[in-house]
């Protein structure tokens, strides 16, 4: 991790340097002389990078800069935060003792530089400058994930899934991890044939540590909705309610991963006892698990790769097509037997692979896949299959860029199973450090393309799409995320550690948190923050609980003065009733994300100047913010779920052209004044009197319309509490003032006429509309002819609408329909089916229009062997219908 230190403490004392060198005064000098050194440093290590993997002595010498570069980080940052405060006292920096003065600190550095130049003169004598051949992968369209191989086990499952039985069953597939079940399962799950079986389809994947109610409550969403009672019930209580609904239903459900025989146990109480219409896939790395769910018929036990299958695979993980240059097919094909069989392995591999393909330079790309068979065929002697798969990974994070290399293991954070949202993984990234800037590219473009590489190396893996096509989850496979969490948790990175229960206490034990760089937690950490952690290395605290809680006021303290340094703060799950002095002393904090139950964002907040995403997720519906944003000169992002009153700009607050988001903020705040200094905005939400706002009343919607680089908009009305006449909006306004090059629209509570539609239907550039809460209201929707030519993705939600005309030329571009809670509606337009693009279309509570749903799937399926291999149309229904 000394490349991404390295870089990021560079940028650090740059920063430091040119703007805050009031706070450096008698250090200066010295600063100075340590910011020369580690420019070697970085030249040192940018050179090194093939020649560390073999030579130790290397290898030694990177860790050496590594612990260098952390030591005088905590120092300078520890200075910092001190010379920050208004007066230092002992207490504050428990760690040291007595409390740290400008002499203190400058001693320390001076003992850190000569550290530095030692390692110089080992760089000198090393003369190293070869070049970094890690290669990345080019830039190829991805290719749709589905099942290579396991044709005739598909075939069996389906049909044993789908026959007609007299008894409740149960299918289990068993196989070691990495064997490709999880694959299988899902594809199967997707199949024609099950969907139109099972009108209610349950995906539940079941990690180590899960909870009964958690299972319970997803299977219950599929039926009803899941509120506040239904929450507090019992366990059992709310399995027999689940039992309840299975009883009858014809269903199917996947329970993937179950871990052994208890935990089926735990599950089966909400199974019907004589459901003949339900069944169930269960898939477990534990044959006696397998074994003792399967009844009456025995388990499905997974069996390797053939050869043919292993080599398909590998030819599309490596070149994503079954049409390998005869230059490559002898050292593919060995390559796919020496992987022996292993799905998982081949994926890993082939990223490899991937990632030296040169259509162009096939003699070259010969000779780098010779190399890594020549590593892979040396793990054959591996017995267990277990271990040469974790060797196929190690070999993979070998060869990673060093710059995704922290990126990579900075995943062991999330919990087991967890659908990553990519814009807070990427914002998480980028507060961290791991991100460097490019001078084409903003950051969160250069986080993009982190990822992409990322999913191309085939070591993360697409969860969820935007309407947009581009990510917006992701997840990782188990294994992958072991090898992280042990790889980062090692006595030689101590770059991550996640805390645990254990017996009463955690593991680590909290004395040890000064020993970590990062701590996550997945559980309610009451107990954990009322001990009094101390963490003073840690950069990146998370909690990733299921539940949230409220943290008592007393120990909101110990939270916010635990990790002085912290640059990451993610712990949404914990409440806050109130701010504590400790969290204006978080000057180091680049991304911050919590919840409150206030209404101001305290003046304060302004302290925190190093801030690049702040997230407030409140219990009011409005948030003051007293603080001036606009003196952050790093902030990016701004987002809360209340209507945040903004200060006006200041003549001394110059800031605010690197904002990207604010979300969302006050009809009041739109001011000319404001879209002027937050001139590049990518993303706005905007909520409250949008009558007022449209009209002129109040703010300026013609300012917005001027903004040249806002892509993305959301419109809440919200008039509580007067009367919701006076909120209605009597109009839209025309298609030239909205933004230019708006893609994405949402409009929430306006109550609309359908008439309007046409008017959104003339924004030249917009691919997704999002219709929420009685946007639009009316019976009937005519669509006008000429518009909508480049939109993706619709949804509506919670309206009246009755009778809605359209043909397939009015959304020549659709490819996903959603509807929800539209009851009045009759009949959705058979015209769509004509719409070659649209593979997606979604229903949940639309019982009249369900009917309808079904005959364009239908026609969908007609025309399905005409359609591009591997297209997919995705269809479902709730409640379902027969």
């Amino acid at each position: 991790m000394a490349d991404a230190a390295v870089e990021f403490l560079l940028n650090n004392l740059k920063d430091l340097l040119l703007y805050h060198s009031h706070l450096i005064t008698d250090t200066k000098k010295q600063i100075e002389t340590l910011e020369m050194d580690l420019r070697l440093f970085n030249a040192f290590l940018k050179d090194s990078l093939r020649k560390r993997r073999k030579d130790e002595r290397t290898k030694v010498l990177v860790r050496n800069i590594r612990d260098v570069v952390y030591e005088v980080e905590d120092v300078i940052d520890a200075f910092i935060t001190q010379a920050m405060e208004k007066k230092a006292t002992s207490s504050f920096f428990k760690f040291w003792k007595p409390s740290v003065n400008l002499h203190e600190i400058g001693v320390k550095v001076e003992e850190v530089r000569t550290k530095v130049e030692k390692a110089r003169i080992d760089f000198a004598d090393l003369s190293v400058h070869d070049e970094d051949n890690y290669g990345k992968p080019e830039a190829r369209p991805p290719r749709q994930k589905d099942v290579v191989g396991f044709a005739d086990v598909t075939e069996e499952l389906i049909s044993r899934l789908t026959q007609e039985t007299d008894y409740f069953d149960v299918v289990s597939l068993i196989g070691m991890f990495g064997l490709g079940k999880t694959t299988l399962a899902w594809k199967i799950f997707n199949d024609p044939a099950i969907i139109y079986k099972f009108p209610v389809r349950i995906w539940l994947p079941i990690s180590q540590e899960f909870s009964d109610k958690d299972i319970f409550l997803a299977i219950l969403k599929e039926f009803t909705t899941v509120n506040d009672d239904l929450r507090q019930k019992a366990d059992m209580e709310i399995a027999r309610i689940v039992a309840g609904y299975l009883d009858t239903a014809s269903f199917f459900i996947v329970l993937d991963d179950v871990w052994n025989r208890a935990d089926w146990d735990r599950l089966r109480v909400a199974m019907p006892e004589n459901n003949h219409k339900g069944k169930i896939l269960i898939t477990s790395r534990i044959e006696d698990v397998g074994t003792y769910a399967s009844c009456p018929r025995p388990a499905k036990k997974l069996r390797f790769f053939n050869q043919d299958e292993s080599w398909e695979l590998l030819q599309l993980e490596a070149l994503r097509k079954l049409d390998c240059p005869s230059e490559l097919q002898h050292i593919g094909q060995l390559i796919a037997r020496d992987c022996d069989g292993l799905p998982l392995a081949i994926v890993v591999i082939g990223g490899i692979l991937a990632a030296k393909f040169s259509a162009s330079d096939l003699s070259e790309t010969r000779k780098a896949w010779e190399n890594v068979s020549t590593r892979v065929s040396t793990y054959l002697n591996e017995k267990d299959p277990a271990d040469r798969m974790k060797k196929f990974i190690s070999l993979s994070y070998d060869r990673l860029p060093y710059h995704l290399r922290a990126c990579f293991l900075y995943l062991g954070v999330f919990p087991e199973d967890y659908k990553i949202p990519v814009s807070r993984l990427i914002r998480m990234w980028i507060g961290e450090g791991f991100i460097q800037q490019n001078n084409d590219l903003s950051l969160e473009e250069c986080g993009e393309m982190y990822l992409e590489d990322l999913i191309n190396r085939n070591l993360v893996t697409i969860e969820k799409i935007k309407p947009n096509g581009k990510v917006k989850t992701c997840c990782i496979h188990d294994a992958l995320r072991d090898f992280c969490r042990n790889e980062a948790g090692n006595e030689n990175e101590n770059f991550l550690q996640e805390i645990k229960s254990n017996n009463g206490g955690f593991a680590p034990p909290v004395s040890d948190l000064h020993k970590y760089r990062r701590l996550s937690i997945h559980f309610n950490c009451l107990k954990f923050i009322s001990q009094k952690p101390l963490g003073h290395r840690v950069r990146t605290f998370v909690c990733f609980s299921k539940d949230e809680f409220t943290l008592p006021a007393e120990d909101i303290p110990h939270l916010l003065s635990a990790f002085k340094l912290l640059r990451v703060l993610e712990v949404k799950p914990m409440r806050l009733t109130k701010i504590s002095s400790q969290m204006y002393q978080l000057i180091h904090a680049r991304y911050i994300s919590m919840s409150l139950d206030l209404s101001t964002l305290p003046s304060k907040f302004g302290l925190l100047w190093n801030t690049q995403t702040l997230i407030v997720d409140t219990t009011s519906r409005t948030l003051e913010v007293k603080a001036d944003i606009w003196k952050l000169s790093q902030l990016r992002h701004f987002k809360t779920n209340a209507s945040a009153h903004l200060p006006k700009p200041s003549k001394d607050s110059k800031h605010g052209a690197e904002l990207q988001t604010l979300s969302t903020i006050s009809a009041e705040s739109c001011t000319a004044e404001l879209f002027e200094r937050a001139c590049n905005l990518k993303k706005l939400g905007i909520r409250g009197r949008l009558a007022l706002l449209l009209e002129g009343k109040i703010g300026s919607f013609d300012s917005l319309g001027k903004m040249k680089c806002l892509e993305k908009l959301k419109l809440v009305n919200d008039v509580h509490p007067k009367p919701i006449s006076e909120g209605q909006l009597r109009g839209l306004p025309q298609p030239y003032q909205f933004p230019s090059k708006l893609k994405s629209l949402t409009l929430v509570a306006t109550s609309l006429s359908w008439s309007f539609m046409s008017n959104l239907g003339l924004l030249e550039n917009l691919e997704v509309l999002k219709l929420k809460d009685k946007a639009f209201v009316g019976t009937s929707w005519k669509a006008a002819d000429g518009g909508f030519r480049r939109l993706e993705f619709l949804q509506i939600e919670e309206t009246d609408l009755t009778f809605w005309e359209a043909s397939h030329h009015h959304f020549p571009r659709l490819r996903g329909l959603v509807l929800k809670n539209c009851e009045k509606l009759l009949v959705i337009p058979i015209g769509l089916a004509e719409v070659e693009s649209l593979h997606r279309l979604e229903l949940y509570v639309c019982k009249s229009a369900a009917q309808s749903a079904k005959k364009i799937y239908e026609a969908k399926m007609k025309k399905k062997k005409t359609q591009a291999e591997g297209s997919v149309f995705k269809y479902s229904i709730f409640p379902p219908i027969d």
